[in-house]
């Protein structure tokens, strides 16, 4: 089987139940698990690299505004390569190609896909939804019973966090994006409550949101966590500090006390994977054992 997929989350998925080889093509931000780098890029973003957090969002809210996708799928490497398979999305139109972007490009391509071949879309908005993704992505792949048994060890770690939590919970705010602000949205809140934590602003399986520095004041969050979306620990690290000359950020409780903590977003908050689990247990240590290094997180001091 060939497989071409649009999402990092997807790749991760794909390779977690088949072997690499049969992967054909990825997106331009796939990046795990290591071997992928050297797959052909089948996409490509039309927001420049290297704009500071607010421009990135002025360029992406245009893009929107005009009608433009943000993503283009390579056409030409698509027909060349007459995939069985095609993972994409349809859950955000922002963060990665969705599924309508493959169907537009495919109009123009009758044959590039051979007869049979399936364009599989995941939907998850919270983390019952990703694991119900492994699953559908299981099925298509011929591997439905190594899908299940992957899903039930991720369940049964979830549960371990479950069945452990703290007494004291902090308020938590999850900032996904620093410059406007914006709070995390979708599997986002249910990983802070699995992890010990109360979400301020965020809502269990509800769209991510533009908030503003007021409201994030009234609610005097004990920790904030910065996961800008579609960032490494590096580049989050980079953008969280251009906050610091903000007086709204620097007046806040959280960031007085040092309890401003930066995180490797893609590998465990923005991907609805199996890394997902793995980042629920990493904010369990931020919230309750931070003491330490903590592998993927960072505290801004």
């Amino acid at each position: 089987m060939k497989i071409v997929t649009l999402l990092p989350s997807a790749t991760e998925i794909v390779a977690a139940l088949v072997p690499l080889s049969q992967l054909v093509a990825v997106s331009h931000e796939c990046d795990f698990p290591p071997g992928v780098e050297t797959l052909p890029r089948i996409t490509s973003s039309i927001i420049p690299a290297g704009l500071s957090a607010a421009a990135i969002d002025s360029a992406v809210s245009q893009a929107v505004q005009d009608g433009k996708a943000i993503y283009q799928v390579n056409g030409d490497l698509l027909a060349e390569l007459k995939p069985d398979l095609i993972v994409t999305q349809g859950l955000c139109d922002v963060c990665a190609v969705n599924v309508d972007t493959v169907k537009e490009t495919l109009v123009f391509l009758p044959d590039a896909l051979p007869e049979g071949a399936e364009i599989l879309s995941l939907t998850s908005q919270n983390i019952a939804g990703v694991f119900r993704d492994i699953e559908r992505v299981g099925v298509a792949v011929n591997q439905a019973d190594a899908a299940r048994h992957l899903v039930a060890q991720l369940r049964d770690r979830w549960a371990k966090l479950a069945q452990s939590l703290p007494t004291q919970k902090p308020k938590v705010l999850m900032l996904e994006w620093p410059e406007p602000p914006f709070f995390g949205g979708h599997w986002v809140p249910e990983m802070v409550a699995v992890a010990g934590g109360v979400d301020v602003l965020g809502q269990p399986g509800q769209d991510s949101g533009r908030c503003t520095w007021a409201e994030i004041a009234e609610r005097d969050p004990d920790v904030i966590v910065a996961i800008a979306c579609g960032q490494n620990l590096a580049q989050n690290l980079a953008l969280t500090e251009q906050l610091r000359d903000r007086p709204e950020f620097r007046a806040l409780r959280a960031v007085q006390n040092q309890q401003v903590w930066v995180v490797d977003a893609n590998s465990y908050f923005s991907r609805p994977g199996p890394r997902l689990v793995a980042g629920a247990e990493l904010l369990r240590q931020i919230l309750h054992h931070p003491q330490g290094t903590i592998a993927g997180a960072q505290q801004l001091l």
